[in-house]
């Protein structure tokens, strides 16, 4: 990397969400992150493992929250530093996430003109040759121009789940400077974005120099930062920083930060991407089974059987005359219903929560 001779790159990924939308195997004891979802290693640990070549994992970090200790060394093991684990008191959104990761890795040594490419812990991403390529480009683009470089998808369809980056003026190939993000849109406006070609889904990935994005929460969230050299202070004290972390607003980065500098630009992904928001996106990740998505089971009976998403790790699978359901099945749940209504699992969760007896099975 010519623009980084002098600096290092370094990556932090973010781990600490609780999601419920992959329930019943998503739980608060293993959420999302920590599951083989796609088959092999977890989301995690193929995170990490995705910036092999590129950032030594000797400066990989992973911020969590403590009761995901064991899992995130589990997932972690060899792919990350061996102090690697970077922990908030509580859950408090992404921009303070954020501060107490750059607070933790100034106190470890890293360097103000050192890049930090930080990444949430639960997408897939197949390219990984085209990630780590688009993540160079961004760490060289961030130093030369001191901006905050976020990584932006080439929208394939007009999705209004995800936030979108409008860009502005090309700087250089594949990299704009940034016109505004804007929220979920949508299916109208989501598929006006997409006939300009202007826009980009927002993955919610950036990367930029330590001090870069110290400067950016200096000035676009003072409120925030202001509570940074108490937050370094506290680091190896428990009880002061979960009460100097409190105190910080529970703001996104977006909101905090990217919706507000004048320092932000986008290069375009050169990789495939897909943030499995429900069971139904494991079909465009997970190569088909005789016309069925199924994973890590031991083997399968099908017979004019398609379009089923099947997770049932381990286990015979028998599929007959059935076609485009979602079946999930663990040691204590079974879950069955059309793929066109993955994401009414969330009324199931919402059941139990209001079900004492069976707390368990959250």
């Amino acid at each position: 990397m010519s623009e980084m001779v002098e600096s290092q790159l370094y990556a932090v990924v973010m781990a600490g969400g609780k999601g419920t939308r992959f329930w019943p195997e998503s739980t608060r004891k293993r959420p999302k992150q920590y599951l083989n979802l796609t088959g092999g290693d977890s989301l995690l640990g193929k995170t990490l493992q995705r910036f092999e070549g590129l950032v030594a994992a000797k400066q990989r970090y992973v911020v969590t929250v403590k009761e995901q200790e064991s899992l995130a060394k589990e997932c972690g093991d060899k792919k990350m530093a061996s102090d690697g684990l970077i922990f908030e008191p509580s859950g408090r959104n992404t921009a303070p996430c954020i501060l107490l990761s750059l607070a933790a890795l100034e106190a470890k040594g890293v360097k103000g003109n050192d890049v930090i490419a930080i990444v949430p812990s639960d997408h897939v991403i197949l390219n990984e040759s085209g990630f780590r390529d688009t993540v160079k480009k961004a760490a060289e683009t961030a130093l030369k121009e001191k901006a905050i470089v976020t990584i932006g998808i080439k929208p394939n369809f007009p999705h209004t789940g995800y936030g979108y980056i409008h860009r502005a003026l090309e700087v250089s190939e594949d990299i704009f400077s940034v016109s505004e993000f804007r929220e979920k849109p949508d299916r109208s406006t989501a598929e006006n974005y997409l006939a300009t070609g202007e826009y980009f889904w927002n993955a919610g990935m950036f990367v930029a120099s330590l001090n870069t994005l110290k400067e950016e929460f200096s000035t676009c969230s003072p409120e925030t930062y202001k509570h940074y050299e108490d937050l370094k202070s506290a680091l190896t004290d428990d009880s002061k920083l979960a009460q100097v972390y409190g105190r910080l607003p529970e703001d996104s980065i977006d909101y905090a930060i990217m919706e507000k500098s004048k320092k932000v630009m986008v290069v375009a992904a050169d990789f495939d991407w897909n943030d499995l928001g429900s069971w139904d996106a494991l079909e465009s990740v997970v190569d088909p089974t005789e016309g069925n998505t199924l994973v890590e089971n031991r083997a399968q009976f099908i017979k004019d059987a398609t379009g089923n998403i099947v997770y049932a790790p381990g286990k015979h699978v028998s599929l007959i005359g059935v076609k485009d359901l979602i079946i999930v099945s663990n040691k204590q749940s079974l879950v069955i219903l059309p793929k066109e209504r993955s994401q009414e699992i969330k009324e199931v969760v919402k059941s139990l929560q209001e079900n004492n007896d069976l707390a368990d099975l959250l």
